[in-house]
This record gives structure tokens, sequence and C-alpha cells, in this order.
């Protein structure tokens, strides 16, 4: 059995990778999907995101209100200290918004497989998180980028998260936190899942047609 070529690599998409390509228009779309074809052709890439993560996971999981964010910059390597010194204030008021920390308790995640039409997407939330006083549990992706997660991009996050939130967290509400600016996105109220599993699907067969072009 051979590996799959450049040329006959499958479609595929991270919800991340999703719905950046569903914020684009135009000729970007197709560029866009061109060089994430190239990327897992060559299976480069990198989380810088990756300790930032785990020192938030942690101060949910200790109740310790933001002291693992406080020491992560100085801790990772010089080149990415100014990206996490970015994201750490608004993390941690985020963190703050959740209330006392002993009243927010860490809940594991799983990935899921979304199938839109004939395309897989990975759907993979950070962490999830239950409030002791309720019960009620949310599942989290994190937003990282300079600009905020525009509606559209923010829509399909939380529809393809709620959708195969019985995989991923049972029971759980989903919630994209922009983290510059500290800032938790839910589904809106008044919106119809037909009409944005119809989108979805529309963008789905394009995205796989450009795909296949891009070989």
């Amino acid at each position: 059995m051979t590996a799959p070529t450049s040329s006959t690599l499958p479609p595929y998409a991270t919800l991340l990778g999703f719905t950046r390509y569903v914020d684009r228009t135009g000729p970007t779309k197709a560029s866009f999907v061109g060089g994430l074809r190239k990327q897992r052709a060559s299976k480069h890439g990198f989380n810088p995101h990756g300790q930032f993560v785990k020192a938030l996971k942690a101060d949910v999981a200790f109740h310790t209100g933001g002291t693992h964010l406080a020491q992560v910059a100085d801790a990772v390597k010089p080149r990415w200290q100014p990206l996490y010194r970015a994201l750490v204030p608004g993390a941690t008021a985020w963190l703050h918004s959740l209330g006392e920390p002993t009243g927010v308790d860490l809940a594991q995640t799983r990935d899921a497989l979304a199938m839109l039409g004939d395309l897989p997407v990975k759907i993979n939330p950070h962490f999830g998180i239950r409030h002791a006083a309720d019960g009620r549990a949310e599942a989290i992706r994190l937003h990282f980028d300079e600009t905020p997660p525009s509606e559209e991009a923010a829509l399909a996050t939380l529809h393809l998260m709620a959708r195969h939130m019985d995989a991923v967290l049972p029971h759980a509400a989903p919630v994209l936190v922009d983290v510059r600016r500290g800032v938790a996105h839910r589904m809106p109220d008044g919106v119809k899942p037909e009409q944005v599993e119809q989108w979805l699907a529309g963008e789905a067969a394009a995205f796989r047609a450009i795909w296949s072009t891009a070989a």
C-alpha cells in the first residue's frame, strides 16, 4: 500500500482551517486552500500556542486564577514572548470572568470528525470547563488571531462544535473565546441550524473543488 502523494491527497480540513476558509472571499479562497493542501502534503506544521494552552488549562484545573498564565510568557523561547505577552491579559480577563477560581473545573473534551458532504472536518476544542454551582459544561475553542473572529467564522465554529457535542463533551454548550480581547462568543439567539447547514455544505463543496484543482 503506497502513501498518498500530493496529487492523490484526499480533501481534509481542521476546524480552524475550514472556518478561516469560510471567512475569505473570491480568489483568496483558492490560494488559502492551496496553502492548506501543500502544508498537509509536507506534513509540516507548528503550533506556537501549545504552552499557552497548557498554562490556561492549568489555571482552570488547579484553581489558580491566572498564576500559570502570568509565568508562561517568561518560560517560552524569546521569539514567542511578544506573542504570549499579547495574549495573557485577555486570557486572564476571561478567566476572571468565570467567577471564583474554585467555582470552575476542567472538563475533558474529545476530538470528533465532522462530515460536511464529502469533506471531513476535524472538530477539536482546546478544553472544556464545568461550573460547580449548576453543573453546566462548556466546550472551549480559543481564537488567537490579532483580528476578532468575524460573525461568519464564529457562527461556523460554534455550529460545528454544537453539531458534534455528543462526541466532544456531552450536554455542553460551545464557546469561542477571543483570547486577545477576553471575549466569549456563544451561539446567537434565533439562528436556524438548517440554514447554517445549507451554507456550510455549499462552502464545503467549493472547498473540495478547489482542493482537487490545486493538485
